[in-house]
């Protein structure tokens, strides 16, 4: 599965095989039995090209969405190329933007990576577009560089929390809670009752970042500057008395004895089962879980739920979000090409965009576009993280804030989280991980 977490590995060497890899699809439909490949529109009129990553999820998100806008622009035909993912997409999207031979408009990143782009020299700004009215104000910054806002996010949100239980939780007449002081009560009353609270899975080292990655709304609650001055060298991990919290609380639950015994060996799918089933009440884990775990145990639509990682401050608790990839148009792209494309990202952030991006893909979390509505079906946990929106109790994660993101943190983190490393150290370690980082990217006061 495609994690959020790791930074995908920087390999330019691989440029040429990725441009070698591109090819085109052409998406949608009207012409075409289900499942067929063929144009999107009659033939007539303006062609778009469009670039997306080549998973399966992301062809499938595609060639829905094609077919809702093939729908309601018939003079509109839109050709779908894809690349790869990881390191050689990322370094192809960079080489056509350079090279002036981007698609008429591409899916890409939102957040640091997206600024890595250089959206003002770049990209068509769409800050007076009417439908960016009602861009969620979590998500606008993730897409603004300067005055600017440059796309509508494809795809749902995802939340960074827990995955809980809920007939746990019913049978010992337990409180979602919103403290840790709270939560770690809960998970005492769990070790009671025989049901390992805490599930980790550090078989898949990228799970054990939850507890730090996942606590950024609190740290930002508590620090409002804190990824500005994070990113300036005037903030750390290791004497930021928020941020550092996320490294205890692995510690503290880790010395608690709240783990599974196999926390060492458990892999992302045992998790997804244990928590599931039961035989684990509380799993850290990001949103993009909740399909596969539904897949594979399909009573889990019901019984598990989602709630944020809690704070110290109840009052401040709320959710950290990874927010969609956006979709841009390049400034290469110009006269009846433009206005086409500026049509396209319309429907996209629009409800019957999201209704058409649900038909290709099960949401992971709310649409961050106004009037868009979850299908009533959607797992429990998806709702709950819905709330979260609604009562506007959101951060975006400190990855869409900031460009830095030690590598070495999902090992620091298992060292945190298995007892080998104390949480003060672990947040030093991470912190030097950090600078070494940003004296690459070339930040000023590193």
């Amino acid at each position: 599965m495609n994690v959020p977490f790791p930074g995908p590995p920087s390999r330019p060497s691989r440029v040429v095989t990725a441009l070698a890899a591109l090819t085109v699809v052409s998406l949608g439909l009207s012409a075409c039995s289900p499942g067929d490949l063929g144009s999107s529109g009659d033939g007539e009129g303006i062609t778009l090209t469009y670039l997306i990553p080549n998973g399966p999820e992301d062809v499938a998100l595609a060639e829905a969405l094609v077919e809702g806008f093939s729908a309601a622009n018939p003079d509109i035909t839109v050709e779908v190329e894809t690349r790869p993912g990881g390191g050689d997409g990322d370094n192809l999207i960079k080489t056509r933007l350079a090279t002036g031979e981007m698609t008429d408009v591409f899916l890409y990143n939102t957040g640091s990576l997206f600024q890595a782009i250089h959206p003002d020299r770049n990209l068509v700004p769409v800050t007076g577009e009417e439908w960016v009215e009602g861009l969620d104000d979590s998500f606008l910054p993730t897409v603004t560089a300067g005055e600017e806002v440059y796309g509508p996010p494809i795809g749902s949100a995802m939340g960074g929390g827990v995955l809980y239980n809920r007939t746990v939780y019913a049978e010992l007449g337990l409180d979602v809670p919103r403290t840790w002081e709270q939560f770690m009560a809960n998970n005492a009353a769990i070790a009671e009752a025989g049901t390992a609270p805490v599930i980790q899975t550090y078989g898949d080292t990228w799970t054990s970042q939850l507890f730090v990655l996942g606590d950024f709304h609190n740290v930002a609650a508590a620090e409002p500057d804190f990824a500005e001055s994070y990113t300036a060298n005037e903030a750390k991990y290791a004497t930021s008395p928020a941020a550092i919290r996320g490294f205890e609380h692995l510690q503290e639950v880790a010395e608690a004895g709240y783990l599974n015994e196999d926390f060492a060996a458990a892999t992302y799918e045992d998790g997804l089962r244990m928590v599931a089933e039961g035989t684990g009440a509380h799993y850290p884990m990001l949103t993009n879980a909740i399909s596969p775990m539904v897949e594979a145990v399909p009573e889990a639509a019901e019984d598990v739920g989602f709630f944020a990682l809690p704070g110290d401050d109840e009052a401040g608790n709320g959710l950290t979000m990874w927010a969609p990839s956006g979709v841009y148009i390049p400034n290469t792209t110009e006269g009846e090409q433009r206005e086409a494309a500026l049509r396209f990202l319309a429907f996209i952030a629009s409800p019957e965009g999201c209704d058409a991006q649900t038909r290709g893909q099960t949401p992971s979390g709310p649409y961050l576009v106004a009037g868009c509505e979850l299908p009533a079906d959607v797992p429990t946990s998806v709702t709950d993280v819905q709330v979260y929106f609604d009562e506007g109790r959101v951060s975006p994660a400190l990855e869409f804030l900031s460009p830095i993101k030690g590598p070495a943190l999902e090992q620091i983190t298992v060292e945190v989280g298995s007892g080998i490393r104390t949480a003060a150290s672990g947040a030093r370690l991470y912190d030097d991980d950090v600078e070494k980082q940003a004296q690459q990217l070339g930040l000023e006061g590193w």
